[in-house]
């Protein structure tokens, strides 16, 4: 099979197309058949090991695993022994970062992984991103445990986890500020914002507004700048470590000061968050934001696309399979 690998960390120009054997399926496991996949901020990551820290999980001096790839959507081509869930032919999407995998043709994943079957009305392209962003943005929105009713600021509103959770903020009833660049304020607004911020026409902190949570979603602020736009007992609210990996640290000391603090939640992971997330694309209520799609011999240029830090939304993966 056809699979995009790397077999050192880097920049972009280490992955490259090569022919790779098919993953045995085992107990326990679905063999899909991937048609489409996602290139994102965590597989950039993953691939240049940036923060160090992540070595310690995929190999020290080598990378462990060859083929990246988190996010497909596919159909199932072989169930392994003890599978009842799922069958030979279903159309399935979800998120795996766990033995990753899904730059191939083919891919493996646990039965009970994050993974449900596909969204009526949706592509294999349209549904592939419908889970990195959305389930970081899920994670954060518990995490702060924001409510209906709550005024949120979302700063980096067009990323994959953004534009996810401008979405699903307001499923949930929440007054909506999206901070975004001018060229994207009208699809911020289709999404359902209340209010959106252009941060190329002046400094989104100035703002003279409160909230009781503000979320950055793409890693480029702090909570020293944006105290300011919080409520007293406001919470900030990160999907990156933040300057000098300051936020997991300050999510540990500032709650002991009472008032405004800092929260760094762990992503949540389950099968049951993937059922969600459908119904949630089948209501109409949470649909990915697509910038770009590439084929697969083209990840090098899609890699190099979403390093630039300007991605709208999710840059999807295509695969056009050869027949047998």
């Amino acid at each position: 099979m056809r699979a995009a690998i790397r077999t050192r960390y880097g920049p972009p120009e280490v992955v490259s197309i090569a022919e790779v054997d098919e993953p045995a399926v085992t107990d326990g496991e679905l063999l899909i058949k991937v048609h489409a996949t996602t290139v994102n901020r965590t597989d950039c990551a993953l691939r240049a090991a940036k923060p160090f820290f992540w070595r310690l999980a995929v190999g020290l001096f080598r990378p462990k695993v060859r083929v990246l790839g988190n996010e497909f959507a596919g159909e199932v081509a072989a169930v392994g022994g003890g599978v009842t869930a799922f069958r030979t032919g279903d159309r399935v999407f979800g998120y795996n970062d766990r033995t990753w995998g899904a730059h191939a043709d083919y891919m493996t994943i646990r039965h009970d992984g994050m993974l449900a079957t596909m969204p009526e009305g949706l592509t294999y392209e349209q549904a592939a991103p419908g889970t990195e962003g959305a389930h970081y943005a899920l994670s954060v929105i518990h995490g702060a445990r924001i409510r209906g009713g709550q005024d949120v600021l979302v700063y980096g509103a067009t990323g994959a986890i953004g534009s996810a959770a401008v979405q699903l903020l307001k499923q949930l009833g929440v007054t909506v500020t999206a901070v975004c660049a001018t060229k994207d304020v009208e699809l911020v607004r289709g999404l359902g914002a209340d209010k959106v911020v252009d941060y190329t026409a002046g400094d989104f902190t100035r703002d003279d507004r409160r909230y009781d949570a503000v979320i950055d979603a793409v890693g480029k602020s702090s909570f020293g700048r944006c105290k300011g736009l919080l409520k007293p007992r406001g919470v900030f609210i990160a999907t990156d470590l933040g300057p000098y990996a300051q936020n997991p640290f300050l999510a540990l000391l500032t709650p002991l000061f009472g008032g405004r603090h800092v929260r760094f939640p762990l992503p949540r992971q389950s099968q049951a968050i993937a059922v969600r997330l459908k119904e949630l694309m089948e209501s109409g209520a949470f649909r990915p934001v697509i910038d770009r799609s590439y084929p697969l011999d083209d990840i090098l240029e899609a890699y190099r696309y979403v390093e630039t830090g300007h991605k709208t939304g999710s840059v999807v993966i295509t695969f056009a399979h050869r027949e047998s």
